[in-house]
């Protein structure tokens, strides 16, 4: 999904806690990574070949629902693992220092503890700059990597970090941050952004499930990191996508409403492992709106 964030609505959103059901109908597991953040994730291990690991997105309300049809496709065909990063889903939520290098951990743990033979990892939007991230941790454990909409081909510059520390610092005032959380998890904001993300319209059963896994404790606390800007990258084009050597990539990237590629085609063209599939029309979605013409997409990639 887009790495968007959900805007201000001026209807405060009900305090109480929402139970939150399972985002994918498999069997789901914990692990604790070595800095003893608790992950979940699911697993479907009935199919042969190379697994497949599936990274939701980061935004005010994400979880491995966002990657539902592609975990249902391959479920049985292949071994597929959908992680809950932290801060989202049935992950640890605590208050911590959610940073790009936390959630690159989170990806490498899953991958050399529980996965161990190299897989297919595929990421949504920001969770791009993390996969490839984990990617350098964890090089031996990754066989291919697929960008769907990914962040850090923009030329857009990021605030400096000063300015994104002093931003996390004023969202982490406990009043304020819970008062403003409020505000951004709306249903009406929920459903509002999510709309931008589809051509058609967006999946009742996304924004309940969106509502739901934002309404847990804990919940706003790495949603207000991301909305700091803390958690992207500046220059990843180079710092991470063009340091992962000989590894090759899929991205597929048509139209986003809160995500540009102008640097994609110039890394392109020096990288011949690489290529961009567009899959139009889609604003960061594809294997929502197009999910035949998407896994046909993955697999002529992974065949390859």
């Amino acid at each position: 999904m887009a790495a968007f964030f959900y805007a201000l609505d001026l209807t405060l959103v009900t305090k109480k806690n929402i139970d939150l059901p399972e985002a994918l109908d498999a069997p789901r597991e914990a692990l604790r990574t070595q800095s003893g953040v608790r992950l979940a994730y699911y697993a479907d291990r009935r199919g042969q070949g190379r697994p497949i690991v599936l990274i939701h997105s980061i935004n005010a309300a994400a979880s491995s629902f966002e990657v539902r049809p592609l975990f249902e496709h391959y479920a049985g065909r292949r071994p597929v693992y959908s992680l809950d990063l932290p801060g989202f889903g049935h992950s640890d939520r605590a208050s911590r220092d959610y940073s790009p290098e936390l959630y690159a951990e989170a990806i490498a743990a899953l991958l050399t503890s529980v996965v161990v033979e190299a897989a297919d990892l595929v990421a949504l939007s920001l969770s791009c700059e993390f996969a490839a991230r984990a990617a350098l941790l964890a090089p031996d454990h990754v066989a291919s990597l697929v960008l769907i909409s990914p962040t850090g081909f923009s030329r857009q510059s990021l605030p400096s970090p000063g300015v994104a520390g002093t931003a996390a610092r004023i969202l982490n005032l406990p009043v304020l941050s819970q008062r403003l959380y409020d505000l951004v998890a709306s249903r009406r904001s929920i459903a509002y952004f999510l709309g931008l993300c589809f051509v058609g319209q967006a999946p009742k059963s996304m924004i309940d499930y969106a509502y739901a896994t934002s309404h847990q404790p804990g919940a706003r606390h790495a949603p207000l990191a991301f909305l700091s800007t803390r958690l992207f990258t500046p220059d990843a084009t180079d710092r991470l996508y063009g340091a992962l050597g000989a590894l090759r990539g899929l991205v597929i990237a048509d139209q986003d409403p809160f995500v540009t590629f102008d640097r994609l085609d110039a890394f392109l063209l020096a990288r011949p492992s690489w290529q961009r599939v567009r899959l139009a029309p889609h604003k960061g979605l594809p294997h929502w709106e197009n999910p035949e013409d998407t896994v046909e997409t993955l697999d002529q990639f992974w065949r390859g």
